[in-house]
């Protein structure tokens, strides 16, 4: 018998620019198994803007604790802040949650909104407020352990790439930011992110600057640098180092703008990030430069033909980013392990989407 009303629907997936972004391909899934079911998504604000435009979901609600992980607008600071968001998450009657966070803190709050039904995984012993517990695998990417909170429900998973939406408003207005620095339209140009929230997960940044020149001095393209307002203090050190044509990025952009600016760019270098997630979710060919964190877990996710990560992979690979009290600082201050990628590592793996003919972008075809 059909049910009369369309079933309620909670995803909880909060924080980050990577993790949000890497949910995608759970909501489309969720979505095509459900396409009567009212699906609202739980997430971080600012981050959260990354998933704008979404057509998987029909209201987003954004949760704002304040904590020293993100970025927080300050908005539930108080235990009555706290309560009063669950008590509005309660009066949608939610049928099932989806908790795609592990801390036991997102799965009381999934208990709370009094779901029959809670799927999650099973860590941080939240076992208990759970009614089918998913086991969590360190050794499967993201994405893929996403996709098996449906899997475990019973839920089939017909295909797993990521996509991020921006509007013809969004592109328009970066391209004439870019015009604005001398970009001419359609000219190729190479984006780079040198900057990552943690900063001992950063290629040296001196690095990044000699790979730029010789990119640059090869093709004749311009460098768009990339990042965030606290990364400003590096511009003049850019700027010093850089002798080809550079399109200034930093601090200037929020997150929606960084992804259209992002989408016209041809490829992409850059450290382990949420900027590098991004990128493999605009479908830009791309190297990312992995360290300490699990490429296997945290690598951007896409075809390995123009979605590419270099790794040294030493022994103590994946590090527990307990940084330089179990393994000692290399000759430039950061982890051997990242410091031991030269910058012909790095070309190696650019050579092949810089010579290419044929990278038109797959949101372009």
């Amino acid at each position: 018998m059909k049910r009369a009303d369309p079933p309620r629907i909670l995803v909880l997936r909060y924080r980050f620019i990577g993790d949000t972004i890497l949910t995608v391909p759970f909501l489309r899934n969720l979505r095509r198994a459900e396409p009567e079911a009212i699906i609202h998504l739980v997430l971080a604000p600012v981050t959260g803007e990354v998933l704008k435009g979404i057509p998987y979901v029909d209201h987003i609600h954004y949760w704002d604790p304040q904590t020293i992980h993100a970025d927080s607008l300050g908005t539930h600071l108080t235990w009555g802040d706290k309560w009063r968001f669950i008590k509005g998450l309660r009066s949608f009657h939610f049928d099932k949650v989806f908790n795609l966070k592990r801390s036991f803190s997102s799965a009381l709050m999934g208990y709370l909104t009094g779901a029959s039904e809670q799927v999650g995984f099973d860590t941080e012993c939240r076992g208990v407020l759970l009614t089918r517990r998913v086991p969590y695998d360190h050794h499967l990417h993201e994405v893929q352990n996403f996709l098996n909170c449906l899997r475990y429900d019973g839920i089939e998973v017909a295909d797993d790439y990521l996509e991020a939406w921006i509007s013809e408003e969004e592109r328009e207005a970066a391209s004439e930011f870019l015009k604005n620095q001398g970009w001419k339209q359609g000219e190729p140009v190479l984006a780079i992110h040198p900057f990552s929230a943690v900063r001992e997960r950063s290629w040296p940044l001196k690095r990044f600057i000699q790979l730029a020149d010789r990119i640059s001095s090869r093709t004749g393209w311009p460098v768009l640098w990339l990042g965030g307002k606290r990364d400003l203090v590096y511009e003049k050190e850019i700027a010093s180092g850089f002798k080809g044509r550079s399109l200034w990025a930093i601090g200037r952009t929020d997150i929606r703008q960084s992804m259209a600016i992002l989408y016209l760019t041809r490829v992409f270098a850059g450290n382990d990030s949420g900027i590098m997630h991004l990128a493999a979710a605009l479908h830009v060919p791309l190297v990312a430069i992995f360290g300490p964190q699990s490429e296997t877990k945290f690598g951007p996710w896409g075809d390995r033909s123009w979605c590419r990560v270099i790794s040294k992979r030493f022994p103590c690979h994946p590090c527990r980013q307990k940084f330089f009290t179990e393994c000692m600082p290399g000759p430039e201050g950061g982890p051997l392990c990242l410091e031991s990628i030269s910058i012909d590592d790095v070309m190696e793996e650019l050579n092949p989407l810089l010579e290419s003919s044929s990278i038109a972008r797959l949101n372009d075809s």
